[in-house]
Parts: structure tokens; C-alpha cells; sequence
């Protein structure tokens, strides 16, 4: 059963995978064998980055470029193929999010969110699955969230770009899965990570309402999201196929109790 779940010989490509929920899953993918590839657009983190996966044992290599441009992907998508060797694993997780209400929000940011949550991860699926096919096989999985399936006040931008990768999700899968290449998505809960961090304290409104609202009563720990990037990288989810996974405590799963429950 573990050789259904091991991924040594395979090399995971993780966008936006210099910390946070990126960094924990490769980490996860690379404790089961991978070699990663990361990226990110900022060389101070980076280099702060590397320095963390190579200390706790991790084969990995960085390069800095933009999702978001075309020529960027191809050229890095080459250089990878070329020098390093195949992509095996995608992860779509870079992105970004802009909390403004909708009527004050610039048109130029709710393009750029958009352009980053949702048109990078078609540019690298274009690019990286043109070399998959050939092969027979590959593995896309695309950072959804559960904003993909519920909206909340200040993040339509974000809500947006997350559904429509849900369903570019799924004509990724209709469009690939004949030549081996699974296409699914992975939907995070609330996560304890540096940014919620200020609001993970007993008492802020916030953080109440997480924990009351998530059947599992906590935040999720990054290292919750590992097993589900495992599994789906791997032959155990061979005829899974065009799914979105949300790991997110149960929280979609009911509508909440009362607050003096």
C-alpha cells in the first residue's frame, strides 16, 4: 500500500512555495520522495526559503519569475525540462488576495487578482502539460479555497478567480485525462499560518468565529494540507479526476450551530 503513495524519482513543481501553506505542502510532497521545484517573485525570500528546505534535507531547486507572464513560464518551463528534468507534479498555489468591498474596489486590482489566481495557473498547466502529454501521464493539482464554493464581504475578486479555477479545474480534467494527466484541486479551510496570526487569539471576533464555525473547533495546522497534496500526486489518485478536496475542519459541510451552544 505505501508504494501507492510514494513519489521518489518524481519531481512536484510548487508555485508560490517560498512559506506558508505552499512551502508546507512541497515539504509534504518532498517527504514523500519528490524532488521539488519552487518559485516566487521576491529574492530575499527565497534565498530565506532554499536555505529552510535545504537545511532539513530537502533536493530542491528556486527560480524567481511572474505566473502571470507567458514568456517568463515558457522560458523557465524549458530550462526545467531541459537542465533539470521532467515535471512530474504541478501545484498551482501561487496567488494573491485583495480584501476591498466590490464597489470601492479599482478595476486594475480585481484585474490583477484574477490574472494571478486564475490565468497563472492556466499559463503554467498550458506550458507544463504540453511536455506531460507525450509521456502519458502527469499530475495538476490547483489551489482552490473555500471561497470557490461561498462568498464573503471584501474578497470577490478573490471568490471569483477561486470559482473560475474550479472550473477551469474540471475542463482540465475533461480535456486531459486521455492521456493519463489527472487535473484536481485542493480547497483549504482557515489555516494557522504568519498572516492569521495577529487574529488567532482568544477573544478577537475573528478567531471566535473560526473556531465555532469549524465542526473540528481549531484552525488548520499547513502540515494538514501534506496527505491531501500527497494523495493526489500520487498513483493512489490515478482515476481521481477533476475534484476539488476541501480540507477545511468540516466547515462546508454544515451550516454552524448557535453561538451559545
Amino acid at each position: 500500500m505505501s508504494s501507492l503513495f510514494d513519489l521518489s524519482g518524481k519531481r512536484a513543481f510548487v508555485t508560490g512555495a517560498t512559506h506558508g501553506l505552499g512551502m508546507a505542502m512541497a515539504k509534504g510532497l518532498g517527504d514523500a520522495g519528490a524532488e521539488l521545484i519552487i518559485n516566487g517573485t521576491t529574492p530575499d525570500k527565497m534565498e530565506r526559503a532554499l536555505k529552510e528546505y535545504r537545511d532539513e534535507g530537502y533536493k530542491v531547486t528556486g527560480f524567481i519569475f511572474d505566473v502571470t507572464n507567458e514568456d517568463a513560464v515558457i522560458e523557465h518551463i524549458e530550462k526545467i525540462e531541459d537542465e533539470i528534468g521532467s515535471i512530474d507534479i504541478l501545484v498551482n498555489n501561487a496567488g494573491i488576495i485583495k480584501r476591498v468591498p466590490l464597489q470601492d474596489m479599482d478595476v486594475e486590482d480585481y484585474r490583477r487578482v484574477v490574472d494571478v489566481d486564475l490565468v497563472g495557473p492556466f499559463i503554467m498547466a498550458k506550458h507544463v502539460v504540453k511536455r506531460m502529454i507525450p509521456r502519458g501521464e502527469g499530475k495538476i493539482i490547483n489551489i482552490c479555497s473555500m471561497m470557490t464554493e461561498l462568498g464573503r464581504d471584501t474578497v470577490g475578486a478573490y471568490a471569483a478567480a477561486k470559482g473560475g479555477l474550479k472550473m477551469l479545474t474540471q475542463n482540465m480534467a475533461t480535456e486531459w485525462a486521455k492521456h493519463g494527466i489527472q487535473a484536481n484541486g485542493i480547497g483549504p479551510g482557515y489555516f494557522a499560518t504568519s498572516q492569521t496570526e495577529p487574529i488567532r487569539v482568544d477573544g478577537h471576533p475573528f478567531n471566535d468565529f473560526i473556531i465555532q464555525r469549524t465542526p473540528a473547533g481549531r484552525w488548520g495546522d499547513p502540515e494538514d494540507l501534506a496527505g491531501t497534496a500527497v494523495f493526489l500526486s500520487s498513483k493512489a489518485s490515478d482515476f481521481v479526476n477533476g475534484q476539488i478536496v476541501y480540507v477545511d475542519g468540516g466547515i462546508l459541510a454544515t451550516i454552524g450551530k448557535p453561538a451559545n451552544e
